[in-house]
């Protein structure tokens, strides 16, 4: 399937579209660019160590609508307001991870599984898709709050403002995270993660709020 163009009416409603479904203009890739490609309208993933591919333009407060699927067994994520693209500890360190995963199924899920805030915050429920069909991500980054649907589900509501201690949750449990959320940049780049397995990617919008 093609990446949807933009209608007149979600243009209208301020929407932007950051993949042309045919190359990886306004991209960039901290490692292997060989581990990035397009693939029948969508951003595919190769596993071949193309570490992070980032969007050149920085965002701040918006929503943020994406399409994936993954092979089984697959570890990937989206990541939003990376504020320091260095290295891949850096990206780590300054963005949030919402986390895919192959989850499906799995009756108790944790801040690992697929939906969560990566190492912050469980999903509400385990609502992704088996590996191979395609779920939709919608997120919203206002400020301090941040919050995921997955597949029409909301799963998470997070206020950064609640996380001000490097490497603690605020119900007191660690994070492996060295600086705390209330005290990074809210606006930086968007990244899609290569961990190793094919993923693809299609039909990113953003809406600036």
């Amino acid at each position: 399937m093609r990446d949807r163009m933009l209608s007149e009416k979600g243009r209208a409603e301020g929407w932007i579209s950051l993949f042309d479904g045919k190359s990886l203009r306004g991209w960039g890739v901290t490692g292997n660019k060989e581990g990035w490609t397009v693939d029948d309208g969508a951003i595919l993933c190769l596993a071949k160590r193309g570490r992070y591919l980032y969007t050149l333009e920085e965002y701040g407060n918006f929503t943020l609508s994406i399409d994936f699927k993954i092979e089984e067994g697959v570890n990937s994520g989206i990541f939003l307001r990376v504020s320091d693209l260095t290295d891949n500890r850096s990206i780590v360190n300054t963005g949030l991870e919402v986390q895919i995963l192959d989850s499906y199924g799995r009756e108790e899920v944790d801040t690992h599984n697929c939906g969560a805030i990566y190492d912050l915050v469980a999903p509400s429920k385990n609502a992704c898709k088996p590996a191979g069909e395609w779920n939709n991500a919608v997120i919203t980054c206002r400020d301090s709050l941040v919050t995921v649907e997955l597949n029409g589900e909301r799963v998470v509501k997070m206020d950064l403002d609640r996380w001000d201690t490097p490497g603690m949750n605020p119900d007191g449990t660690g994070n492996k995270f060295k600086y705390a959320w209330k005290d990074l940049p809210r606006k930086g780049h968007i990244a899609l993660q290569d961990h190793n397995g094919k993923v693809w990617f299609r039909n990113i919008k953003l809406k600036p709020l």
